[in-house]
Parts: structure tokens; C-alpha cells; sequence
């Protein structure tokens, strides 16, 4: 019998064509951009959530751009990280806010000890459920959040905010593909607003 080797395999050559077929794809986000784009499902489809922090004249301070269905309470600690003012002299930007007024989203006790460890006085109402299970403690369930209703009043300041917010159209509804471009657009309308009260 003829026992004949198989010719020896020719080397694999990569082609334009597969280079382009399997090479890196055009329009890859940076490294910066979260791998969602900001886009969650919510009730209403897909949706994209602008978590906000204004100061008392409803001028906006901090932003952050999130999923649809990402939680305030989970946002709260790094939007409170993103509030740099800057100071009309020397020294440091300001990061850390004089009071924080929020609703029963941020009703954490993560992030009530983290406003305490600051040193920031907060009026945030007690969610229902807290409470309840606070008396079931008894005395072992602590004191009750300090709440001020005439102090909780002012929260309105945010609401307006958002509604100058959404007067751009592009801030209402989203027609931006990646979220650092939305970001961006929602900086720039900030400015405005910035701009509009000065």
C-alpha cells in the first residue's frame, strides 16, 4: 500500500474582507459609556431616568443619567458625589450641601447614616413600612427620623426644575443613541437654566 502523507496545510491568510467581517466594530462606546446606554424597562417601555440635585432656587447642581428602572436610593450617594460649587475666592469646591430635601424614594437607612457621617441636616419623610416595622421593634427600633413639614415644602424647588428641564425638547424625549450624548444635552440644558437666572 501506498501510505502517502497529506499535503501540509497552507498557511490561513486573513483577507480584507474578514478583517472588516471580524475586526472591531464601528461606533464601539468608550469607556465611559455604560454598556445599557442608559436605556431600562419600566412601565412605559423602554426609558431613561435623570436623577437630580438643584440648589434652593431650583438651579441644577448635580446630574445623573441612569436606566429607567435604577432606584433613587440607589443613585442618591453618587449624584450627592457629583455636587461640586465652585467658591468665589480661593479653596476647594463646595461638596457638601447645607440641608437635603427628598421624598419617601430616599427613605434609606444606607442613606440617612451617609448624610449623618457627612454631617448633613435631611427632611425626608418615613415610608409606611418603615414605620411599622419600627414599632414592631419596640424600644430596640430607635427613634424616629426627625421630619419638618414646613422645611418639606420647599421639595417643589426639584419639581420645577425638572418641568424647566423638560421645556427642551430633546430632554423630554430622548433622541440621542448613547447615553453620554443625552448626558451632555441634559449638562448643556442645565447651563441655560443657569444662564436664564443669573
Amino acid at each position: 500500500m501506498d501510505h502517502r502523507h497529506p499535503p501540509p496545510t497552507q498557511p490561513r491568510t486573513v483577507t480584507d474582507r474578514t478583517r472588516r467581517r471580524h475586526g472591531p466594530k464601528r461606533g464601539r462606546h468608550r469607556q465611559d459609556e455604560p454598556d445599557d446606554h442608559a436605556l431600562g424597562r419600566s412601565r412605559g417601555g423602554l426609558t431613561t431616568k435623570i436623577h437630580l440635585a438643584c440648589d434652593g432656587k431650583g438651579r441644577p447642581l448635580a446630574i445623573l443619567v441612569t436606566p429607567g428602572q435604577r432606584h433613587d436610593s440607589v443613585c442618591a450617594r453618587p449624584l450627592m458625589e457629583r455636587i461640586r460649587v465652585p467658591r468665589t475666592g480661593t479653596g476647594r469646591p463646595r461638596c457638601r450641601p447645607d440641608q437635603v430635601i427628598a421624598d419617601k424614594a430616599y427613605s434609606s437607612r444606607g442613606f440617612r447614616a451617609y448624610l449623618r457621617q457627612r454631617g448633613i441636616a435631611h427632611v425626608i419623610p418615613e415610608k409606611a413600612d418603615q414605620r411599622r416595622h419600627r414599632h414592631k421593634r419596640g424600644r430596640c427600633g430607635g427613634r424616629p427620623p426627625g421630619f419638618n413639614r414646613e422645611t418639606y415644602r420647599r421639595r417643589n424647588v426639584i419639581e420645577r426644575c425638572f418641568n424647566r428641564l423638560k421645556g427642551f425638547r430633546g430632554i423630554a424625549t430622548r433622541y440621542d443613541k448613547t447615553a453620554t450624548s443625552y448626558e451632555a444635552a441634559v449638562t448643556l440644558a442645565s447651563f441655560l437654566l443657569w444662564a436664564r437666572s443669573v
